[in-house]
């Protein structure tokens, strides 16, 4: 191998470098080395950071280039080149680099080192849960036995004696997860949250995340909101999903939030940082103007509402106003 690189490195570096890369992390994997190591190989052949965040298995490594461990709970920046652990899976391993194209190099230690941490992570941690829908369902399913509940939780890595938690996505397909992770729940979209709960209250817990997803926005300026919501944080605002159910009719407070939306295509999200910050200058700090920009818009979107957004009573109106419009039009 060594040869071949070096005959490859005269007609094409990258190509020299990218064999000594394979060659490297081969090495590794034979000796079984661990996922600290693989991160800190990936960091140091790069001469970048590399970081590595397995949400769903509680692993967070970041390895700077001269082979320190030092972590980091900054989220990773989407510029940075990465790779996913499964072909096509969301990205779990980047390297630090920012201001340059990535390379071939860069290419080859990110599909070297994620193939070589993803065997490492099912060999040592199990395979992250619900990878067998059938099993899932099963679980979540309040009518199956609570044998068969029981044996699906412990085919799905999950312990019996430990609380856990639903998690509903657009996709309709629902995740279990060990409530213990602790954190915020990783998710690349819109997800429902159910409350943790023992392994046999799972299906309420399904129950209470599929609620919560209704209340997800996009995050979008025309759907402004988290895009991530814990049903046991909605509290009585929960009450509302059956009420403004897809199909009921339109409450007048919508219908004027509607027209309004029309007018400009900043007034949602102006309106939402109203609703979501401490104050008017917090809310124009969140939406990036000055605070007597914020004044002027919330004037005119007064005058289209036909109610008051800056008193207590009008904030509070208008959040019901936002809430109720993303659940109408979400099944």
């Amino acid at each position: 191998m060594k040869e071949l690189a070096g005959r490859l490195t005269a007609l094409d570096p990258d190509a020299g470098a990218a064999v000594r890369v394979i060659a490297y992390f081969d090495r590794l994997a034979e000796a079984r080395a661990g996922v600290e190591a693989l991160v800190r190989g990936a960091a140091v052949l790069a001469g970048v950071p590399a970081r590595l965040v397995d949400a769903e298995r509680r692993v967070r490594v970041r390895v700077e280039a001269d082979g320190a461990r030092r972590d980091s709970a900054s989220p990773p920046d989407a510029g940075w080149p990465s790779a996913g652990l499964t072909p096509g899976g969301s990205p779990a391993l980047w390297l630090e680099r920012t201001g340059a194209a990535p390379s071939v190099v860069d290419a080859v230690i990110l599909e070297r080192a994620a193939g070589a941490i993803r065997l490492v992570l099912d060999r040592t941690r199990g395979r992250a849960p619900l990878e067998d829908p059938a099993l899932v369902e099963t679980l979540l399913d309040a009518t199956a036995s609570d044998a068969a509940r029981l044996r699906a939780a412990r085919a799905l890595g999950l312990d019996p004696a430990a609380p856990a938690r639903a998690l509903a996505t657009p996709d309709g397909r629902p995740r279990v997860l060990p409530a213990t992770a602790g954190g915020p729940v990783a998710s690349t979209g819109r997800a429902g949250v159910g409350p943790a709960v023992a392994v046999l209250d799972l299906p309420r817990s399904w129950t209470a995340a599929s609620t919560a997803l209704r209340f997800a926005a996009e995050g979008t300026p025309q759907d402004p909101g988290p895009r991530v919501v814990y049903a046991d944080e909605l509290g009585g605002l929960a009450l509302l999903a059956d009420l403004a159910a897809p199909g009921a009719e339109t409450p007048p407070d919508v219908k004027a939030l509607e027209a309004a939306a029309v007018d400009a295509p900043w007034m949602l999200a102006t309106l939402y940082a109203v609703t979501a910050t401490t104050s008017l200058r917090a809310a124009a700090a969140e939406i990036t103007v000055h605070h007597s920009t914020l004044q002027d818009r919330l004037t005119h979107a007064e005058h289209l509402l036909g109610w008051p957004v800056r008193s207590p009573q009008g904030r509070l109106r208008l959040h019901l106003a936002l809430t109720m419009r993303r659940l109408l039009t979400r099944p």
